[in-house]
């Protein structure tokens, strides 16, 4: 079964968030109090570029089967601690098509919209830890580990325990790509 395992948000632009009983997601704008809510680009780096840009990077999701994978990797890392907003357990985020629908708890929806593409601020976390949330598939393709991006599309509030509800897109279903 899919479960929420942590909800996590921060105010200011830091790497980390601080762990929370519950969030609120705000349609169309993403965690009520977070940082990167709104509805263009709030990420600082691409604000610089664009701040007109539609925000695709709303609600920010991890699958806490990789903590696991990292943890005999010697990195030691916490739900939030990446900077994710919502800590998964029971659901392949990473194999799920673009356009996925995620009902989280009672009312709450995002639609994945993305890869998040790990930057520096990883090795500023953890020595090491980009080049841990990155592979290699049997083609030699680039897997990106390190949790996927999400607009709100119904808002409600989401606390650990919630159950995740998987809403596939009609086909043909395209492949997570970078947001």
């Amino acid at each position: 079964m899919a479960v929420v395992t942590a909800v996590s948000l921060r105010k200011g632009h830091h790497f980390s968030k601080t762990n929370a009983l519950s969030i609120r997601l705000l349609k169309g704008l993403g965690v009520d109090g977070d940082a990167h809510m709104g509805e263009t680009v709030k990420h600082r780096s691409r604000v610089a570029k664009d701040p007109t840009v539609p925000n695709l990077r709303q609600v920010h999701l991890i699958h806490e089967e990789l903590f696991d994978e990292l943890a005999p990797k010697n990195f030691i890392v916490r739900p939030g601690e990446m900077g994710e907003n919502v800590t998964t357990r029971g659901i392949d985020l990473l194999g799920l098509p673009s356009g996925t629908r995620l009902h989280l708890g009672e009312s709450a929806v995002v639609e994945i919209t993305g890869l998040r593409n790990p930057c520096i601020q990883i090795d500023r976390f953890q020595k090491g830890l980009m080049a841990a949330t990155l592979d290699k598939d049997s083609g030699g393709k680039l897997i990106r580990k390190a949790g996927v991006m999400s607009i709100v599309l119904a808002e409600g509030d989401v606390r650990p325990g919630d159950p995740i509800r998987v809403e596939l897109p009609d086909g043909p279903h395209r492949a997570l790509e970078p947001v």
